[in-house]
């Protein structure tokens, strides 16, 4: 109060107190709140600087967040990829398994001696389209035409040979004819026929000499037959007609014998059809028996017959008539069908008589008798529409067929007897269930890869199915990362089956181990673009996992830093409010002191 007078010494005493009371309360603030800066009043650069870095913390700390969520969602991907992967070797495993199936269905068949007409075959791997091998002889003919003269080859372009006997004018037991039938059918035959005069004592008249055509032929007959060829051999009294069983067009002719062989006369043979001198005039026409081609033949497409045989063999295949091959050597051509004698070859039109000596037809490739067992097996394995379809063998002189194929296959040409015989019966040999079934295990593989994919999503957010993952790592958003799943080409893709080329199986794909070894590289490929992107997700797990720890150093960093200006030092405000505690109990007995000082006039009275 100001009208109250206090001593100086009372007054003095009375500041100091009040001041260490002020320091008292201010010590007991700091230790009761940790912090020596509790307001702007107490330390304003040091209260705003560290306002700004508790702020800049915060912030931070609400990144940790996202970034939790992204690390669980990366990590949720690379848990679908894991599972992907393992299905993807299991598919592979279980196509390994069919590779080394082989209990493929057989059946054997017993062969009709009468058989004709063509073994065919449907189904299984050989599909809807019959496929077929011949039944026929193994001495089914080639054609083979004599070149015209008009080709400039030496001689009268005929294939012949001519005999002259040792002796001048007659055939002597040392005497031996020697000349070759070309025969081509299925499989290239070559009769190669020697006839030694010295091995057939008593023949004739018996002084070892040929008297006439009829004797020459008796001679010929006997010999191919003893040679194994089974050929008829007749004369018409002027020619020596070779007939093979192969039927009609196979007949080969020895030319005419000039009179008498005891007179000096030669024999001159012709394979094939006599020389006409000329130019076609018109084309001449070849047949497949299913398609024909027209081709003219002129000076500038045929001077040679090396020329005329190429010729030939580039239209036909320009006119779409296939399974003839054009050949020959020397002066002659050849034509060839197919290999397993199911085409016949036709030759006709007024030009063949130029250019192969007749004015009418030729057809080669008739067939008659019946393949033996080894032949058929050859046929049908060398086949390529049944290559890597059905397998042929025998077994013990019947024909078995082996089914390489997961669906049934139909033979036909089985008589109602079960032997084949070329009639139109049919016979089912069932397929591959071992395959079969591994086809449905693989599919159900399959359908599980695009479940596993759909369901490796967290939060809402699924990397697998394409979706993009975007993690911030500053506060200002100028530091990010985008996550997502990219092709090779490094745009933006999902994972499954499609993306990864795994197609569904049907059973025909495991037919065949080709077909098996090329799914088997695909899921090779499937496989390393899995690896692959787990491997860009594994990265980018262990970027978010290095932003999230050094996003926590630096929020403690940031937080220590403002601790730093604001925290107080608890030892030392204890320390401070015990000394203040001292100095207020000195400056109350101060105080007293100088009270008792001012009392000291209360004596005099």
């Amino acid at each position: 109060m100001a009208d109250v007078n206090l001593s100086k010494a009372v007054r003095s005493n009375l500041l100091a107190l009040q001041s260490t009371a002020a320091s008292m309360a201010k010590t007991q603030q700091r230790l009761a709140t940790g912090l020596k800066v509790n307001s702007a009043l107490d330390n304003p650069t040091n209260f705003f600087t560290a306002a700004s870095l508790n702020s800049r913390a915060g912030d931070m700390s609400n990144l940790l967040d996202s970034m939790s969520n992204g690390i669980k969602t990366i990590e949720a991907a690379d848990n679908g990829l894991s599972a992907i992967t393992k299905t993807v070797e299991s598919m592979q495993s279980t196509l390994r398994q069919a590779r080394q199936d082989k209990s493929f269905k057989t059946q054997s068949f017993t062969l009709d001696p009468a058989r004709t007409g063509l073994l065919e075959f449907t189904g299984g791997a050989v599909g809807g389209a019959a496929v077929g091998v011949s039944l026929g002889s193994a001495a089914a003919v080639q054609s083979t035409f004599a070149a015209s003269a008009d080709f400039t080859a030496p001689g009268d372009g005929s294939v012949s040979f001519a005999y002259a006997p040792s002796g001048g004018t007659t055939f002597g037991a040392s005497d031996e004819i020697t000349f070759q039938l070309d025969q081509t059918g299925p499989f290239a035959v070559s009769w190669n026929v020697s006839i030694s005069l010295a091995n057939l004592p008593g023949y004739g008249n018996g002084d070892n000499t040929i008297d006439d055509i009829d004797e020459f032929t008796d001679i010929l007959h006997g010999t191919l037959l003893a040679d194994g060829y089974a050929t008829s051999v007749t004369n018409d009294g002027t020619n020596i007609i070779i007939a093979t069983t192969a039927g009609p067009g196979s007949k080969l002719t020895i030319g005419a014998v000039n009179g008498d062989v005891d007179g000096g006369g030669s024999i001159n043979s012709t394979f094939g059809m006599a020389p006409v001198a000329g130019n076609p005039s018109a084309p001449i026409t070849i047949s497949n028996g299913t398609t024909t081609a027209s081709i003219n033949l002129t000076s500038a497409n045929a001077a040679t017959i090396g020329q005329a045989r190429s010729y030939i063999q580039s239209e036909l295949s320009a006119q779409g008539v296939t399974g003839i091959t054009v050949g020959g050597s020397g002066n002659r051509m050849d034509l060839q069908g197919a290999a397993d004698g199911s085409n016949t070859v036709t030759v006709g039109g007024a030009g063949a008589a130029a250019i192969f000596g007749t004015s009418g037809t030729q057809t080669a490739g008739a067939t008659a008798g019946s393949y033996p067992v080894d032949q058929l097996v050859q046929s049908i394995n060398s086949n390529s529409g049944l290559k890597d379809r059905i397998r042929a063998s025998n077994d013990n002189g019947k024909l078995r067929i082996e089914n390489l194929s997961t669906e049934e296959l139909t033979v036909h040409g089985v008589g109602s007897d079960g032997e084949i015989d070329g009639t139109s019966g049919t016979a089912d040999i069932g397929g591959n269930e071992v395959r079969k079934n591994l086809v449905k295990q693989f599919n159900e593989l399959r359908d599980q890869l695009d479940k596993l994919a759909d369901d490796a999503s967290f939060n809402g957010i699924n990397l697998l199915r394409g979706d993009n993952l975007k993690l911030t790592f500053n506060e200002t958003g100028t530091s990010t990362i985008d996550i997502q799943a990219r092709d090779a080409d490094g745009d933006p893709t999902s994972i499954n089956n499609a993306t990864l080329d795994i197609a569904s199986a049907v059973f025909a794909d495991f037919d065949s181990d080709a077909a098996l070894d090329a799914r088997l590289g695909k899921l090779g490929e499937a496989l390393g673009k899995l690896r692959s992107q787990a491997s860009a997700f594994g990265s980018n797990l262990s970027i978010v996992e290095n932003r999230n720890d050094f996003t926590k150093s630096m929020i403690n960093t940031l937080e220590t830093g403002a601790a730093n200006l604001t925290l107080a030092d608890a030892n030392q405000e204890a320390a401070n409010l015990l000394a203040l505690q001292t100095r207020q109990q000195l400056s109350s007995t101060a105080l007293s002191m100088a009270s008792q000082a001012d009392q000291a006039v209360l004596r005099l009275f």
